[in-house]
């Protein structure tokens, strides 16, 4: 890369001189070993057992390692006491390691002073278009096709000190709803940010509050955004394998780039960076599930300054963990998106009744600076930012937030237990459900969670022995939900959970039995929940993202829904179940196929399969299992042995509205269903099952399978094949 954007820090405090002059020689001699030796101390053991140098440079790397850290928090000499400083329309927080400027009463963060940098946001921006928490709302009914709903940036009408000692600085940006009003959101809305004394970087949540008697209203998007200096933070990080340096925000305008099939997805046809031309840019392509946004954020690379966002917990975020959000994108622009309907749809609408009463915090998050002396890879800000994350993790929940509507731990409950899967088709055992998500949402029915967005979510990841502990709930009621890997289905407990602070609730051996009526006769794909595991093609070399070139995530490359009809012009997939491979051969998505007037068609795909003698006997109904990764705007039919039966043997109807294969995902909302297939509708010998898709106005439009699987009547007991 060569950025030309130079500018250094103009400052430096006598330490940071001195470990400029240690940081140059280590990293002239010993660059290959810095990683390794400054991020894990596994390695340092490991090089203790050798000879010679290393011993020597390990412990020189080990000071240095200290000094790096010491460079994360002020020198004794430099602390100052944390001031607030009042100005015309703005309010300053000063804890002497950053600055943080906030309009005055509107709430929005217009600057961020660090590390010699006067402003790390996008000063050439407009005070409100640089940090702001903003929603989208309508009420019901009012919305159009033309529209998404009306966006409000929620400016705030009055600025209240909560809190201000020596230790922290709490500030309240509040606004309440007026009952006269026609045109405002009805919620009252409390933007909070918080500055710790010797802490590099600042909190910020959030209180949302309706009252009785409330007019309806429908809430669609909830967010904090950041918009970064496009001069210099260039490189962006949102997990170990998705780390570049990106685009810039210039090569997305015509005529540097042209937007494709929808205006997310830009082709750069002539960006400043040469090294992009070509490539496609689109914001979906990083999206990420709940359980995995802890990190994410941008490195200036001249200046060695890395901006992070910190998420401890997703507690307060919609849907479960599973649920994908945007996080950092092109821009440089820095997410926190704590409710939207992507890749799910409609159905996590937030939606309101007249006269509904609801409360709900969301946050805190934490906005973090690092940075490192000249001459260390700034790259690794990456990994010390990881480093802050573990220890974000280990304060959480809080105990420094003013609002009473955060509760700390003392005030919030656990549950334990151990969670089983009994199968006797595959083990005369319960097993252990090794890595299965376990956690307490709204009571609900099967699967609700996923569709659940008004209260608070708790989920915890099952150890090797199935033993799970979900700690930091929130007092309130509550199911108990879980979902298995390599097991279809969910678990649901149906008792209703009262978790009040103090408690400690161990629920012993939970048994899950995941839907069966008999033997398998076979299965495609893995149940995970996604479509990974299925054949996912090369893009089509016109658009490619370089990142994910030559990966298993490949998927979420841009147009690879066209690929479908280019590798099968004429007739649609066939599978057979009986020898092929789901990696090779199934297709990642059934997809509408393009004609060549510009239209689409839906598409029928076959499953053939044959059945042996040791069926002749067989009576009753086969069990035939699909679960759906997602469904966008479709609908599946299943036919056996007759493709034109009308009406066929099963129909979803028309389901999903996710956009999930628009978006690059390979998963959506989960579907599964059990379709009885009568023992009269199959033969001796071979047989096929005609999947169908039939509704094609749109080429997003088709399914992902997670898993299928057909199993024998219940009469019979038929080796599972392995």
């Amino acid at each position: 890369m060569k950025w030309c954007h130079c500018q250094q820090p103009n400052h430096f405090q006598i330490s940071r001189k001195l470990q400029d002059k240690y940081a140059d020689l280590i990293m002239f001699l010993f660059s290959s070993h810095v990683f390794k030796l400054v991020t894990t101390k596994d390695y340092r053991r490991h090089l203790l057992k050798q000879r010679g140098w290393v011993i020597p440079l390990i412990m020189f790397m080990s000071l240095f390692e200290i000094v790096i850290s010491q460079n994360q928090s002020p020198e004794p000499e430099s602390t100052q006491v944390l001031q607030l400083h009042y100005q015309d329309r703005h309010v300053v927080m000063d804890n002497g390691i950053f600055q943080l400027t906030l309009s005055n009463p509107e709430g929005f963060v217009t600057g961020i002073q660090y590390n010699g940098i006067e402003n790390v946001l996008a000063y050439d921006s407009k005070e409100d278009d640089r940090g702001y928490w903003d929603l989208v709302w309508n009420f019901p009914g009012k919305k159009t096709k033309k529209t998404k709903g009306t966006l409000d940036r929620i400016e705030a009408t009055k600025m209240e000190v909560k809190t201000q000692n020596d230790e922290l600085i709490e500030l309240s940006f509040s606004r309440t709803w007026n009952s006269s009003s026609t045109t405002a959101v009805p919620v009252n809305i409390d933007k909070r940010f918080v500055m710790l004394r010797n802490s590099s970087g600042f909190y910020t949540y959030a209180i949302f509050e309706r009252l009785q008697g409330w007019p309806a209203v429908e809430l669609d998007n909830i967010r904090l955004a950041i918009k970064l200096n496009k001069d210099k933070f260039h490189y962006m990080a949102i997990s170990d394998d998705r780390q570049r340096y990106m685009p810039l925000p210039d090569d997305r305008i015509p005529p540097r780039g042209q937007p494709l099939a929808y205006p997310e997805a830009v082709q750069l046809l002539d960006p400043i960076e040469p090294e992009f031309k070509g490539e496609v840019d689109d914001k979906y392509e990083y999206s990420m599930e709940s359980k995995d946004i802890k990190v994410h954020g941008w490195i200036s690379t001249n200046d060695s300054v890395g901006f992070w966002q910190i998420t401890p917990s997703n507690e307060f975020r919609s849907a479960g963990p599973l649920k994908q959000f945007l996080g950092s994108h092109v821009g440089p622009t820095n997410l926190a998106i704590f409710h939207s309907t992507h890749y799910v749809g409609a159905d996590l609408i937030m939606n309101f009744k007249q006269g509904e009463a609801w409360k709900k915090v969301f946050g805190p998050v934490f906005i973090y600076l690092n940075s490192f002396p000249k001459g260390v890879d700034p790259l690794l800000l990456w990994h010390e930012a990881k480093n802050q994350t573990k220890i974000e993790e280990e304060k959480w929940p809080y105990s420094f937030t003013a609002s009473d509507d955060f509760p700390a731990s003392d005030q919030r409950g656990s549950v334990s237990g151990r969670l089983l899967v009994r199968d006797r088709f595959i083990s005369s055992e319960d097993i252990p459900a090794n890595g299965s998500y376990v956690g307490l949402a709204a009571p609900g029915d099967v699967g609700s969670w996923q569709r659940e967005y008004k209260g608070y979510q708790f989920w915890s990841k099952a150890d090797v022995n199935g033993y799970f502990s979900i700690n930091n709930v929130r007092s309130g009621r509550y199911n108990l939900y879980a979902f298995a890997p390599g097991f279809i289905g969910d678990y649901h407990n149906d008792t209703v959970f009262d978790i009040s602070p103090g408690s400690k609730t161990n629920l012993g051996d939970l048994v899950y039995e995941p839907p069966r009526d008999g033997s398998t006769i076979w299965e495609i794909g893995v149940p995970d929940r996604t479509a990974a595991e299925f054949y996912i093609p090369d893009p089509n070399p016109t658009f490619v993202n370089k990142l994910y070139s030559n990966r298993s995530d490949k998927y979420r490359q841009y147009g690879l829904w066209e690929r479908y009809s280019e590798l099968y012009p004429d007739e649609d997939m066939v599978y057979n179940a009986d020898v092929d491979d789901h990696s090779k051969k199934w297709f990642f998505m059934q997809v509408t196929r393009k004609q060549a007037n510009g239209g689409y068609k839906g598409t029928t795909w076959q499953i053939r399969f044959q059945l042996d003698d040791k069926m002749k006997n067989l009576t009753g109904n086969f069990k035939l299992r699909i679960a759906l990764a997602t469904s966008n705007v479709a609908e599946l039919q299943v036919r056996v042995n007759d493709p034109s039966a009308n009406p066929p043997l099963f129909t979803t109807e028309q389901i999903g509205r996710d956009n999930t294969i628009a978006r690059h995902g390979i998963h959506g909302l989960y579907w599964l269903y059990n379709v009885n297939v009568p023992d009269s509708s199959l033969r001796l010998g071979n047989n096929t099952i005609y999947l169908t898709q039939p509704l094609a106005t749109s080429p997003f439009q088709g399914l992902m399978y997670d898993y299928i699987r057909l199993e024998c009547p219940d009469s019979i007991n038929y080796l599972t094949r392995s």
